[in-house]
């Protein structure tokens, strides 16, 4: 009787291969589809609802179980769970090509749906479409790395994008209060992270309400924080400075 059975076939349909190469050997483990990923990111702590087996093989599809000699000469242990977690955390996820296609296309749009939600067009402060976004994308051949997260990326693709359409960040809408004393020197000090300056009001405290770049956020938290001992305070009144509408071309 052939091993190629379709019922062999339709168990290991759900096996997602994980290969790492140590000490000149590769070795293998027998994980469920999409739970790798969620490993790695710390959403799934459970080993077992990773692992199918807790076995180590050279090769997974042939069912051939590596040697104790060699896991240990090569991890320096024969504790399977534990090299389980070494290959499941170093190793090399095994994706076929239509896998690894479709993994990209999801990528692809998700960076542009970031892009979408943290831009707008400078000029209308409106927030642009993701299926523009997308096309923009497309325009200047981004290649999308499977290696790295979406948000890292969409950070580079609105790099990118700018040079060759009009976007931004879109600004936050930030409310800070400086204590007296401080006011005038902390000020001076604030002046290059704020965008737009909409309102400045003096009583006891110096009160503004400010445009920043997302992107100095935590610069100007950390100065307040410092510079006042804790005295002064800073408010997100809006994450997003829009117009209503979405931008079209």
């Amino acid at each position: 009787m052939s091993i190629f059975t379709p019922t062999n076939q339709i168990r290991l349909t759900n096996v997602a291969v994980v290969r790492m190469k140590k000490g000149g050997k590769r070795f293998e483990i027998a994980c469920y589809k999409n739970k790798v990923m969620s490993w790695r990111s710390g959403a799934e702590k459970d080993l077992d609802e990773v692992l199918q087996t807790h076995s180590v093989f050279v090769n997974v599809s042939k069912g051939q179980v590596a040697k104790k000699d060699d896991l240990t000469k090569a991890f320096g242990t024969d504790d399977l769970t534990e090299i389980c977690k070494q290959i499941l955390t170093k190793g090399e996820l095994q994706v076929s090509d239509k896998e690894r296609h479709a993994q990209l296309e999801t990528m692809f749009r998700d960076i542009a749906t970031i892009v979408a939600e943290k831009c707008v067009n400078p000029d209308t402060k409106r927030p642009y479409t993701v299926s523009l976004i997308e096309r923009a994308m497309k325009d200047i051949h981004y290649s999308v790395k499977a290696s790295k997260s979406t948000k890292q990326q969409a950070l580079e693709v609105i790099r990118q994008l700018k040079e060759t359409m009009e976007i931004q960040r879109a600004h936050m809408r930030l409310r800070l209060v400086l204590p007296a004393k401080e006011a005038k020197r902390l000020k001076e000090k604030l002046k290059p992270l704020l965008q737009v300056v909409e309102s400045e009001d003096f009583d006891e405290d110096l009160e503004m309400v400010c445009l920043v770049d997302p992107g100095c956020f935590r610069e100007i938290d950390e100065l307040i924080r410092c510079e006042t001992k804790g005295r002064g305070s800073l408010e997100v009144i809006s994450l997003k400075d829009v117009e209503e509408g979405d931008e079209k071309f």
